[in-house]
């Protein structure tokens, strides 16, 4: 474990800003952290504040009051990763979304109140999807066999079997209550007792079983008294929610039965089920005032002993052997430092209790560990059923040199500075802890833990995890933390590997995913950095050939099954001729009509494409420079294809509309720019295309295409900008130091030297990078750009045709790489 940046605020008075008692911490699978702090005010009067943030760019934090009259103790993000709940100790819950889907702009539209009753666990409902990840076949080649969907039931279903939104808290006094998020909006709130004798409830958490119920922990916090389980089913009876309970099997913990320690630990300080969806497994900390020990149980199916005189007068055979449901302890720690913030692992890898034997090998896998935070400022992770030791961080006041001499630390006085709460990513491989000064740290967890491994097996556990984010749609930011330059080009042709072994279904559901994955691999090397730029623009050329075939309608209704997209491909893959109007020709053109206005509002588009063609074209004499952007495009028989149907049909609609055309500047009056263009392009799509044999560019070829600058005039693409995020700059050993709120000035990488050439001068105008629209050197339009690749558009459109209505709504929630939107305040340049 090493510490990749920290993220502070800046010189605050400790009388006005400090953090919240108990604080809160919740981490995305979008890779957003939320968590809380207090900010008093001359008068003494307390601001609850949620902070969320993206893990790429900590400092643009966003901060909402959250209007919360207690103290905040709970924050739960839903499974998409879109949605955050709050509850505090006044029994108020807040659900949390964002304001036109921008990662930095959130809102608060809808809750629930228990009044007075402080919230101690709080969860979103299971909505039935659970991936298994099995470890141990990693290295087959489907990602069925890698990553199976578990037969689990949503804790609540519609009718039709889709599963209902909601979410349930588990108060102090003993009280659980669902709310229900119904179709029409509205929130159908239930509240029960947990039993019939309702006691103090301390600590509590909330898992899942796979029939649909819901399971609750709880303990009064008295290391002497039995932490408690309940079952809880959740149904709709005319149109009421109903709450149905049902007590299961307590138990005490070892160390209060142990004489030798029964009063060693009086509290117990961290109750918590291993994860959400496994009811069966939970973990106990108990505490004195400077020691902690920390206990892993599981709940195991037990025959229940039969006495002979019953045996004697009906034998148990088999299954008939009656059974009860018992908790048996796994593992416990010896005693430890008082441990101060647990997080556990999200990533689902499958165990049993006979699974402890993976505890003793040398190679462990992120996904086994656990992590505990000490009060002496220490992190460990552990393994999350024999505890044992896997890796362990040693926290400084303030990140610095690894080659300083210990010596020379200044020694810190007061109070250690500790994580009060931590979160761990989706894949483990990073972990945030906020301390007790409202700081936030995010340290790297390697993949072999501490353990030496070869290269192939550490890029095969970088590999895996990548693909795992590729089948859920997670985002993998937290793995391009471990990947070296030196890894980047290995990682894409492997993951590439993959990918085509894949079935045909599957990879057209991937195709997308797989190019962002790509895109944000090769920026962490100055060897494949211009990859980057083709990556998007492939993704560009995508999204503009299937929202333009869209727009293709049949001409009669009684149609064959081919749409006149799918007809399109087909010819143009067929007939290789040259000439763009014998192509032309064999097509049914009345099935390209569309409204004249559409086909003006699209004339943008329709110009990158041309403008694109011609760049690859007149950048073929050049092809020996693989740092030239575009140079894949060269060799790439279906993306040349697919600009070649293009081009088919921006001719036929500049028949229609010859204004939507894109436009050239050339030499000569009377030259067919389009036709020129396309003989070229066919050409050089004959030499690479999937269904003949490949071949170089002949010489004449070559020869008119260096012809090129002297009859069109050569247009400069705006590449996507240079990324001001991190993850590209965060070297190990050399942590960053941020401050909230303050963009930092980040030293240059290796990466950004090589796009010398792409970056945009200053006073230049810039562009739209969806729309293609140029918004001038200073943008009055207010503008959100992407979180991982840095594309820039507009917030609002300025265009009300259907058209391209429906191309921006593509981009409404997410960028072409899947990125989330944020923000731009209008100076930012």
């Amino acid at each position: 474990m090493d510490l990749a940046y920290v993220c502070e605020w800046e010189k605050w008075p400790k009388s006005t800003h400090c953090p919240s008692v108990p604080l809160a911490c919740a981490w995305s699978c979008r890779n957003l952290i939320a968590f809380t702090t207090d900010l008093r005010n001359d008068d003494q009067d307390l601001t609850r504040l949620i902070h969320i943030l993206d893990t790429e760019h900590p400092w643009d934090v966003h901060s909402v009051s959250s209007e919360h009259s207690e103290a905040i103790t709970c924050l739960e993000w839903d499974q998409s990763g879109s949605r955050l709940l709050s509850a505090d100790a006044n029994g108020q819950i807040k659900c949390w979304s964002m304001a036109d889907h921008l990662a930095n702009s959130w809102e608060s539209p809808m809750g629930s109140l228990v009044e007075g009753d402080p919230i101690v666990a709080l969860s979103w409902l299971h909505n039935g999807v659970k991936l298994a990840l099995h470890v141990e076949k990693s290295g087959a080649s489907s990602f069925g066999e890698k990553f199976s969907r578990v037969k689990f039931s949503p804790s609540l279903t519609l009718f039709g079997g889709k599963p209902m939104e909601g979410w349930i808290a588990v108060t102090v006094s003993g009280l659980v209550t669902v709310s229900l998020l119904k179709p029409s909006g509205q929130v159908l709130t239930s509240t029960e007792s947990l039993c019939r004798l309702r006691g103090r409830v301390a600590l509590a958490d909330i898992a899942f079983t796979g029939g649909g119920n819901i399971v609750v922990a709880t303990a009064d916090g008295s290391s002497a008294s039995p932490v408690q389980f309940y079952k809880v089913c959740v149904s709709v009876v005319s149109e009421k929610c109903r709450i149905d309970t049902e007590i299961l099997p307590s138990l005490f913990m070892r160390c209060t039965t142990d004489l030798n320690r029964k009063d060693k630990f009086p509290a117990i300080t961290h109750l918590k089920f291993l994860a959400r969806d496994m009811s069966e497994q939970v973990l106990l900390c108990a505490s004195s005032q400077t020691s902690s020990i920390v206990e892993c149980w599981s709940l195991r199916k037990e025959g229940l002993p039969v006495n002979n005189i019953f045996q004697q007068i009906s034998p148990v055979v088999g299954d008939k052997q009656p059974m009860i449901l018992k908790w048996r302890i796994l593992s416990a720690t010896n005693d430890l430092d008082r441990v101060s913030a647990v997080a556990l692992p999200k990533l689902p890898i499958s165990l049993t209790n006979t699974d402890l034997k993976v505890a003793s090998d040398t190679q462990f896998y992120p996904g086994l560990g656990l992590a505990l935070a000490f009060h002496d400022g220490s992190v460990h992770i552990v393994h999350r059923l024999s505890l044992q030791t896997m890796a362990i961080f040693y926290s400084s006041t303030a990140p610095r040199s690894m080659d300083e001499p210990a010596i020379k630390r200044p020694r810190t006085t007061g109070p250690t500075v500790h994580f009060k709460a931590m979160q761990l990513s989706w894949t483990s491989l990073a972990l945030v802890g906020i301390d007790n000064h409202g700081k936030l740290s995010m340290l790297r967890i390697s993949p072999s833990m501490g353990h030496t491994l070869d290269v192939n097996l550490a890029l095969r556990h970088l590999l895996f995890l990548l693909e795992y984010c590729m089948v859920t749609g997670y985002d993998w930011w937290d793995i391009l933390l471990h990947v070296q330059p030196t890894m980047v080009q290995s990682l894409v042709e492997r993951l590439h590997e993959e990918y085509t072994r894949q079935k045909a279904a599957l990879q057209q559901v991937l195709s997308t995913r797989i190019l962002a994955m790509k895109a944000s691999l090769c920026k962490l090397s100055p060897c494949t950095v211009t990859l980057v730029c083709d990556y998007h623009a492939k993704l560009f050329l995508i999204a503009i050939s299937s929202t333009l075939k869209s727009l293709l309608r049949p001409h009669i209704l009684n149609t064959p099954d081919k749409s006149p997209g799918d007809r399109l491909t087909e010819i143009c893959a067929k007939i290789t001729d040259v000439d763009i109007d014998k192509v032309m020709i064999n097509l049914k053109t009345e099935e390209f009509v569309l409204d004249m206005n559409t086909l003006q509002a699209l004339q943008q588009l329709l110009q990158w494409v041309g403008d694109f063609v011609l760049y690859l074209l007149a950048s073929l004499p050049n092809q020996g420079a693989p740092l030239r952007p575009g140079h894949s495009f060269l060799r790439d028989g279906t993306s040349l294809g697919m600009l070649r149907e293009l081009m088919v049909v921006i001719r036929i609609w500049g028949l229609l509309k010859p204004s939507c055309l894109p436009v050239y500047t050339a030499t000569s009056d009377t030259q067919d720019s389009m036709s020129l263009l396309f003989r070229l392009l066919t050409k050089l799509w004959i030499c690479c295309r999937d269904e003949g044999p490949t071949s170089e560019p002949d010489e004449a070829l070559v020869d008119e295409c260096c012809l090129l600058p002297s009859q069109l005039l050569i247009p400069s693409l705006d590449w996507l900008p240079v990324s001001d995020g991190l993850v590209s700059r965060l070297q190990p050993k050399q942590p960053l130091r941020l401050h909230f709120g303050k963009a930092p000035i980040l030293p240059g990488s290796a990466t950004t030297l090589q796009l010398d050439g792409l970056i945009r001068a200053t006073g230049q105008p810039k562009i739209d990078h969806l729309r293609r629209l140029h918004l001038g050197a200073h943008p009055t339009e207010e503008c959100k750009a992407c979180t991982r690749c840095g594309c820039v558009t507009m917030l609002k459109s300025p265009n009300k045709t259907t058209a391209v209505k429906q191309w921006e709504q593509r981009w409404i929630k997410n960028c072409l790489c899947g990125g989330l939107w944020r923000r731009m305040p209008l100076s930012c340049p």
